[in-house]
């Protein structure tokens, strides 16, 4: 067995044909006459492309992506063994195939022919000294927590192109492993990454943290060379700001867009709004294990106070759907069996004094780095207030606010791109994932989802995925008011934007893919 169809591996139906009417629904507004404006595919052109960014705390090592702007540009530079396809179904990149032994404790890779920039072929042993870089035991790295089920030393190398994977345990979904985000192949005994060299589309020209990095085109890359001859991504961390170095000609593509930017340039024929369905997940992080979120009640409260309808309308301007505290609407396994929660003040007042947190003031944190993170924390803090809690709103820095709240704080704003169920409960819900912002850990929770990994019955494991998540659903620590499609816009002489790709999936910031007429 190779990988299964991508329907099985992605959306259940429901949500696949929702997606699917979706893209319909907006292919008038992303297509017609600037379809035809960058006319068919042309090679050549520097592409400047603008993303929020990090500031000088930004890295190069693929193995430490963790914003939007080091995935687009690891994406350029390197690859990994799988990807997610766009309805979220692990799709082969370096690995040509995979093929799991009976009790899903060995699996069997091929790699495809494919070469590193400096003329190296990528061979079994750099993939098992990536994978081994990436677990070891002094290492938070992103892709940790879905590649520690691998026993690197007692997995092995067949030939240059054939790789047997030994597992601690059981694991059915591992090619969502293989397509984590930061499990890239880098050559063996690679540690230095200041002139990166990877197998992907693009080769490394030059990196300014906090400011712009230039590559240039892969003409020996595994799926064909890139159309563009470079590729610039700068950082412009201020939304409107992107949207005006577009409209300026200083930027080709300008990621991230409020829904107002969408509809208010669109229809001018200066720019191309592409909407990423249903792929940006909107929430808070409450953090479990430290007052006064340890407290079951008060972010049971917290799910009661708040008003997911007026979030969706006033923060996401219409262009989203509820949430139900709950990640992954419409993905394969998603609990939509569960009630949809709505506001009820009364029940999150009783809630509040159960917990005695009535009066209580909490920060909650925010910042000005994505879009609407401020809009909706001050809607929420504003909704609070009706049942005796005061949530002082308090702006980070844009630099490093993903990373100040993992380790800091009780409460803040929280959003996601997509990715699988198993993939988000494996990186931020085990008592062994690297990125649990929630530090929500649950010895029994983690045995649910052993159990769902170790089964090859796919009702069952279903029951054990619905089991967790009504676990979370009642006592979690994320709170997910609404999902809306990613936006991002593009100048009209741009062809190849993928309007159907959620962000962190394969088809996103695919620039290999992306021509200039």
């Amino acid at each position: 067995m190779q990988h299964e169809s991508r329907l099985a591996h992605g959306l259940n139906r429901r949500g696949f044909l929702g997606l699917t009417a979706a893209v319909a629904a907006l292919s008038g507004c992303a297509g017609g006459p600037l379809d035809s404006a960058a006319g068919p595919p042309r090679p050549g052109g520097r592409l400047r492309a603008a993303f929020s960014g990090g500031g000088a705390a930004e890295v190069l090592d693929p193995h430490e992506t963790d914003l939007y702007i080091e995935i687009a540009r690891a994406k350029a530079l390197f690859d990994k063994l799988a990807d997610y396809g766009s309805d979220m179904s692990p799709q082969p990149r370096l690995a040509a195939r995979w093929e799991p032994s009976q009790d899903l404790l060995t699996w069997r890779i091929t790699l495809r022919q494919a070469v590193f920039h400096d003329g190296r072929p990528v061979r079994s042993r750099d993939v098992l000294a990536s994978f081994a870089r990436i677990v070891e035991p002094s290492s938070s790295r992103r892709a940790k927590a879905s590649l520690s089920v691998i026993d690197v030393p007692g997995s092995r190398e067949i030939d240059d192109r054939t790789i047997e994977f030994r597992l601690k345990q059981p694991y059915a979904e591992f090619p969502n492993a293989l397509a984590t985000l930061g499990a890239y192949i880098v050559p063996e005994g690679t540690t230095d990454f200041d002139r990166p060299v990877g197998s992907g589309p693009f080769r490394f020209v030059s990196f300014a943290p906090g400011r712009n990095f230039v590559a240039q085109r892969n003409p020996d890359y595994w799926e064909g060379a890139p159309q563009l001859d470079e590729l610039e991504i700068v950082v412009t961390n201020d939304e409107a700001a992107r949207v005006n170095a577009l409209l300026g000609g200083q930027i080709e593509y300008a990621h991230d867009l409020t829904p107002t930017s969408a509809r208010t340039h669109e229809r001018s024929g200066q720019v191309r709004v592409h909407r990423l369905p249903l792929s940006n997940f909107h929430g808070l992080a409450m953090k479990t294990d430290r007052p006064p979120f340890d407290r079951p009640e008060l972010r049971q409260a917290m799910f009661h106070l708040v008003d997911r309808d007026e979030l969706v309308r006033s923060v996401l301007q219409g262009a989203g759907q509820l949430g139900n505290d709950l990640y992954g609407k419409g993905y394969r396994y998603y609990a939509d069996a569960l009630p949809q929660r709505t506001q009820d003040l009364d029940r999150a007042r009783a809630l509040v004094e159960q917990a005695g947190a009535n009066g209580l003031t909490i920060d909650l944190d925010t910042s000005d780095t994505s879009t609407g993170l401020k809009e909706a924390a001050l809607a929420i803090s504003d909704q609070a207030r009706q049942v005796g809690l005061n949530l002082n709103v308090r702006l980070g820095n844009k630099d490093t606010y993903w990373s100040d709240i993992a380790k800091n704080g009780v409460i803040a704003s929280y959003r996601s791109g997509a990715m699988p169920l198993e993939s988000h409960v494996a990186q931020r819900l085990l008592t062994t994932s690297t990125t649990n912002n929630t530090k929500w850990q649950r010895p029994d929770f983690d045995a649910l989802y052993q159990e769902a990994q170790s089964t090859t019955d796919e009702s069952r494991r279903e029951q054990l995925y619905f089991q967790m998540q009504d676990q979370l659903h009642r006592e979690g620590g994320f709170l997910w008011w609404g999902v809306s499609d990613w936006i991002v816009a593009s100048a009209p002489n741009v062809g190849g934007v993928d309007d159907r790709a959620p962000a962190n999936t394969l088809d996103w910031a695919r620039f290999d893919k992306v021509w200039l007429a």
